[in-house]
């Protein structure tokens, strides 16, 4: 089993590709659906919806490279599924989505933004887990992916997670992606994101690129006709906002509007704009009252 960290010399250029690909439309291109801020917004004071009402802004970090996610439109303000929970969180503050600073976040620096106060919550792709659980708190989840594989399109001998054992894998750096496919016995190469999986992809560096299968399926319809997804899901991978450590009563809270976005239908209206342009609707899970 091989750890590699690629270059930035060696997937600029898939960074450059994937900007031209984000200034040129994405599949994310749906109208989002409006959410209003809640007038009478009103919390114990003292309580971090408090301060973030008061304050009048809140700081998001999500993904600006994830497809049907988190991906920086023309505009400059990402797009995505996730971007449109954290509207929905930010109007039941009483926060205008105008109001709200979107900080670029990658897998590898969640929990030190949360832990540095950098940003006010994470809803970026984040899996929930023990090891994260112990440096920052949870709430949700508000989805569930599996881990899958990308291959190139005319790729026939990748078919399932087996096929990958002692193949070049490409994936990011603090992803629980990654420490799967080391687990499962990958050469993995390591990058900051997985727009920068695929150039390494196109030249043979890799054979594939493998995390939760909505990020790519996003890829893939990014680029359509270039690669595609194979195989079953081979984990669960439970979506969770990341926020500071034992602030219980923010994280039930944020519960609380999970729920309610639930049976109010601003949930799957956020998600028929973004992320259900490409995949099924399917319910959303039980959030975790930990």
């Amino acid at each position: 089993m091989k750890r590699t960290r690629l270059s930035l010399i060696a997937v600029a250029a898939a960074g450059l590709l994937a900007l031209t690909s984000c200034q040129s439309g994405s599949p994310t291109d749906s109208e989002a659906p409006e959410v209003t801020p809640e007038a009478e917004a009103s919390f114990e004071p003292g309580t971090t919806m408090a301060e973030l009402n008061e304050a009048g802004t809140i700081r998001i970090g999500t993904k600006f490279d994830q497809p049907l996610f988190g991906l920086q439109g023309p505009s400059g303000t990402p797009e995505g599924f996730d971007v449109e929970i954290g509207k929905i969180i930010a109007a039941n503050l009483g926060i205008d989505e105008e109001n709200i600073e979107w900080v670029e976040t990658v897998s590898a620096n969640r929990e030190p933004f949360i832990q540095n106060d950098q940003v006010d919550i994470v809803i970026a792709t984040y899996t929930i887990n023990d090891t994260r659980k112990e440096v920052i708190s949870f709430a949700g989840p508000y989805y569930t992916a599996g881990q899958s594989i990308l291959t190139l399109a005319d790729n026939t001998d990748i078919e399932s997670e087996e096929d990958l054992v002692g193949q070049p894998v490409c994936s990011v750096t603090g992803s629980t992606p990654a420490a799967n496919l080391e687990a499962l016995g990958a050469e993995v190469l390591l990058t900051d994101t997985y727009s920068n999986c695929l150039e390494p992809l196109r030249n043979g560096a890799v054979v594939a690129v493998s995390t939760d299968n909505v990020i790519l399926a996003g890829l893939a319809a990014q680029n359509e006709g270039e690669f595609k997804v194979v195989g079953e899901p081979f984990t669960e991978e439970p979506y969770g906002i990341g926020l500071a450590l034992e602030d219980t009563e923010f994280r039930n809270w944020i519960n609380d509007v999970l729920e309610q976005s639930y049976e109010d239908g601003t949930y799957e209206a956020a998600w028929d704009a973004t992320a259900g342009t490409i995949l099924e609707f399917v319910e959303p899970p039980a959030v975790d009252r930990y």
